[in-house]
């Protein structure tokens, strides 16, 4: 599917702003600044819609996403939106026993751990989470020309949720499995693979300009292991979303030694957490790709000076890149100063105005 080729109906993503230059490694009027984990807990405002709504509920009503996603876009006049919802949304839909706790995370009722378990992951279909075709189409209306960033959890991250149970330190019954039983660690991230395909095309057919693939766990692995077990999985999602056209988006946290890898999997931007320069990140993800980071979350505790000077830091290492996204390098914290983020997004696009 060529980007001329897109499902009728899909409203026209906002092609000149300066996130989608930048992630086509194009020239931008300044450095384009969003946030994961923009749209939560660090806004008084998330706080008083969600009251009294679990997590997952609060995923599934469209009108209420739409204003989530909208409040940071409102406040901080970022660059482009991230759809609110969370990786494991898709393993829900299709009928997956799982809760998020507050204060624990994803939490599995029956583990998958034996290829019998393998059953349990079906195919997803639009149907399964109409609410996010609802949302998206209420979000590009009222967007207008910022961008709306789709995404999923990618196969090694939601692999690790599924076997484990629950959020691990040290993915003991993951890389046990891994190690174990190749063929079925390699048909579990297959079968996960297309899911989050599936859930990708879900939101780039409702209108979202950009995906990002999190795979927030990975770091976990050494450079061979990810290779022979993780890379297949992670390129099959990005190659089956490749003929919309739209950037495509790769994170993980920890993974300064797999950034060359990661970026062959097949993205076109390559995000970096703070343990790294990004002159140094974009020398490992090799040519051809754009950088997004990477801001150490913790700085916007700092006083504002501070922030600055290590704003400056990271602005200064991407100097001469082709492509830059300004990011923190993981999630906006919980208990962040929403007034800092505002205060970086216009430092940022004073600092870089072109």
């Amino acid at each position: 599917m060529s980007a001329n080729d897109r499902p009728t109906g899909q409203p026209t993503a906002p092609h000149d702003s300066a996130f989608l230059k930048a992630c086509r490694r194009e020239p931008v009027p300044h450095t384009p600044v969003w946030f994961m984990r923009q749209a939560g807990r660090s806004l008084p405002e998330y706080r008083k819609v969600r009251e009294g709504i679990a997590m997952l509920d609060s995923c599934m009503r469209p009108e209420l996403v739409t204003e989530i996603t909208m409040q940071p876009v409102r406040r901080h006049d970022v660059d482009a939106a991230i759809y609110f919802s969370d990786i494991v949304v898709p393993l829900k839909a299709i009928g997956i026993d799982l809760d998020i706790k507050p204060g624990v995370g994803p939490v599995v009722e029956q583990p998958i751990r034996t290829r019998a378990d393998l059953a349990r992951l079906r195919d997803l279909t639009p149907e399964d989470v109409w609410y996010v075709t609802e949302a998206i189409g209420l979000l590009t209306a009222e967007l207008g020309a910022t961008p709306l960033i789709g995404f999923a959890g990618a196969p090694f991250t939601l692999a690790s949720y599924l076997v484990e149970g629950g959020p691990s330190r040290n993915h003991e019954h993951t890389k046990a499995l891994m190690y174990g039983d190749p063929e079925l660690w390699a048909d579990l991230l297959d079968r996960l693979a297309d899911i989050t395909a599936g859930f990708l095309k879900v939101q780039i057919e409702a209108g979202a300009s950009a995906v990002q693939l999190f795979d927030s766990w990975v770091g976990a692995l050494a450079p061979a292991d990810y290779r022979r077990s993780v890379m297949p999985a992670s390129r099959k999602v990005f190659e089956a979303v490749a003929g919309y056209g739209v950037p495509r988006i790769h994170f993980g946290v920890g993974t300064g030694e797999l950034l060359g890898l990661m970026g062959e999997a097949g993205a076109d931007v390559v995000g970096a957490d703070w343990r790294i320069p990004l002159d140094e990140a974009s020398r490992r993800i090799g040519p051809g790709k754009a950088v997004q980071g990477n801001l150490d979350p913790a700085v916007l505790f700092a006083p504002t000076e501070a922030v600055r000077a290590k704003t400056g830091e990271v602005l200064q290492a991407a100097e001469g890149l082709e492509g830059h996204i300004f990011n923190l390098g993981h999630g906006v914290l919980p208990d962040t100063d929403p007034d800092a983020l505002t205060r970086l997004v216009e430092d940022v696009h004073t600092r870089t105005a072109r």
